[in-house]
């Protein structure tokens, strides 16, 4: 059995978790913005913070970027390096489509067949320089930016938000992320 089809097998026994938890729970739903203008949405977002799980463990410099395919889905590319900065950039390549009657603002998101993840986008900011995407079961939480670092005050009212909508915000961790070069 090659390497590559046990991973792909365990990532897919995990996502079955990760689009099936969060059933029944006695919080209620995670309220997602209104409306989200998906061409404002397409391009490179950097993960700043995250809940972590094993698929996201040891990953650093990790950004999600997100185009417009023919079809009406968007492709999702997410790349990252293992472990430190120097590590050689991956990528894993996905896809997202967007849950009619949702105002965009709920997408069901996969990387591998069959298995699709939820993805609710719960706060955003009205320029679009950060988002912040949460999951019904409220185990899963992505603060992604535009650019690699957030300003402490913007981060601090996001976790605000979020722990105003039932999320553990103590389990919320930076990613490391390079420090970016002032503009000249």
């Amino acid at each position: 059995m090659s390497r590559k089809f046990i991973l792909a097998s365990l990532a897919g026994i995990g996502l079955i978790g990760f689009g099936l938890s969060g059933c029944g729970d006695a919080r209620g739903p995670l309220t997602t913005v209104p409306y989200v203008d998906l061409q404002r949405y397409l391009g490179t977002w950097y993960v700043v913070a995250n809940i972590p799980y094993y698929l996201e463990n040891g990953k650093v410099a990790t950004a999600d970027i997100y185009t417009k395919n023919d079809d009406g889905t968007m492709g999702n590319v997410f790349v990252f390096r293992r472990g430190d900065f120097s590590a050689p950039e991956e990528s894993w390549d996905g896809y997202a489509w967007v849950i009619d009657g949702t105002g965009n603002a709920e997408w069901r998101v996969r990387f591998i067949w069959p298995f699709s993840a939820t993805y609710l986008v719960i706060d955003l900011d009205p320029e679009y320089r950060w988002a912040v995407v949460g999951h019904p079961s409220r185990d899963y939480f992505w603060v992604l930016s535009r650019t690699r670092q957030l300003d402490p005050t913007i981060y601090s009212g996001i976790l605000e938000r979020a722990a105003a909508q039932g999320y553990d915000v103590s389990r919320v961790a930076l990613v490391p992320q390079p420090v970016e070069s002032p503009s000249r």
